[in-house]
């Protein structure tokens, strides 16, 4: 009888007896093919220069039970974050790929943005609902404008004119669009309602339990739009995962060449990549709630803002791997690809991450809302604006990019300055 191969659970290469069958395709991803899933494990934490990185991680826990200086405390976790964010997004990719589509993406909206939904839950528990709010709307500025900008300008430097699918773009920066009209909302309520007591007689200004009804009122009626939203958003986002996976998956998909290069890079079985996403997730949130925990401290002893660390330093954190793999693709003139990671990421933070994040704050009873300064519901608008005018025409070039790095710069020094 001739050879077959056995298990490779049990003996990783091809085995001399006759008495076993060939495995399914499903299973020899499941337990992997040839290799050990300890050898794959240890190449995905050791196969990347970046990955030194990781010394950060006992040197921030170190910084945090001794009590160093707060600076350092801040740095040693900030700098630990940025190779576990690229760990869990290979991660989630690697345990996605043999799972078809649908899953795989319904994946990787759950832990795509890991870092940030990480973040988000220890800055409640830790009850820093401004970090919350300016890391989230951060992270959306720092893909919408500087991972975009970056790619744009990379890729036209690289090729004259770049191209992309128009309706897809489209599509996903509508969706961008009305997750921006559901942060005006909640702030044109709040305007409303001191309007409202701003017109109140004079005589009961005098009175204290009438502006204090006011003031109830108006966060009560914040937490119901802002809740209720966010029940809505993620519906809107269910929809819009079965429309980008499902019924129009033709607009999303990649040319062929892009394709085949995707499945060339499942290089780990499936027990290998679940074991290493939730070992590097409980990593992560240990170093996120040190990098939460020091925030304070260091914002006051360096005089940094507070909106600042939230709103500039920490999504830079959490989007470089995306940061350098979008770039890398615009300069390959790979388009679909980089507006998928810029636009994608986007999407996932203003109508997935945010919505979660209030209603997780519901359960554990923070009161988190969608109710952003009137500075930062602007800056945001006017970031979605500009973005949608450079992408209707389905090109780009080095000048757009220019155009949405010179925003996010003008944005970051206003947010210094605050």
């Amino acid at each position: 009888m001739p050879r077959s191969e056995s298990s490779p659970l049990l003996h990783g290469n091809v085995s001399e007896t006759n008495s076993t069958t060939p495995m399914s395709p499903f299973i020899a991803r499941l337990y992997g093919e040839n290799e050990p899933s300890w050898i794959r494990s240890m190449k995905f934490f050791l196969g990347s220069w970046i990955n030194i990185l990781l010394l950060f991680i006992p040197l921030s826990g170190m910084a945090h039970y001794l009590v160093w200086d707060a600076g350092l405390r801040f740095l040693f976790s900030f700098i630990a974050i940025i190779p576990l964010a690229r760990l869990l997004g290979e991660a989630t990719e690697q345990l996605s790929l043999p799972l078809g589509q649908t899953i795989g993406g319904l994946l990787n909206a759950s832990f795509g943005n890991a870092v940030e939904i990480i973040v988000g839950i220890t800055a409640l528990l830790h009850g820093e609902v401004r970090i919350v709010q300016t890391s989230m709307l951060g992270s959306i500025l720092s893909n919408l404008l500087l991972v975009l900008g970056m790619s744009f300008f990379a890729g036209g430097l690289v090729t004259h004119e770049n191209e992309f699918s128009t309706t897809a773009a489209q599509t996903s920066a509508s969706l961008m669009t009305l997750s921006c009209i559901t942060l005006i909302i909640p702030a044109a309520y709040h305007a409303t309602m001191e309007a409202k007591a701003d017109s109140t007689p004079p005589l009961s200004k005098l009175l204290v339990a009438p502006m204090v009804e006011i003031d109830n009122t108006a966060e009560s009626g914040l937490l119901i739009i802002s809740r209720g939203t966010s029940v809505l958003l993620l519906m809107v986002y269910v929809g819009y995962l079965v429309f980008q996976l499902k019924t129009h998956a033709d607009l999303f998909r990649p040319p062929p060449s892009q394709a085949q290069e995707e499945e060339e890079q499942e290089s780990m079985s499936m027990i290998s990549a679940a074991i290493s996403l939730l070992s590097v997730t409980v990593i992560t949130s240990f170093c996120a709630d040190w990098l939460v925990a020091s925030i304070e401290e260091t914002a006051e002893k360096y005089d940094i803002p507070k909106t600042f660390i939230g709103l500039i330093l920490l999504p830079l954190v959490a989007n470089a791997a995306e940061h350098v793999t979008s770039v890398w693709m615009a300069m390959k003139n790979k388009m679909e690809l980089t507006i998928g990671i810029s636009l994608g990421s986007s999407i996932q933070i203003a109508a997935f991450v945010v919505p979660l994040l209030v209603i997780v704050g519901w359960i554990i009873d923070r009161d988190l809302t969608l109710f952003f300064a009137n500075f930062e519901t602007t800056v945001l608008s006017v970031s979605v604006l500009l973005v949608n005018l450079l992408i209707q025409d389905g090109k780009s070039n080095y000048m757009e990019g220019l155009m949405l790095i010179t925003l996010y710069i003008v944005i970051a020094l206003a947010f210094w300055v605050s």
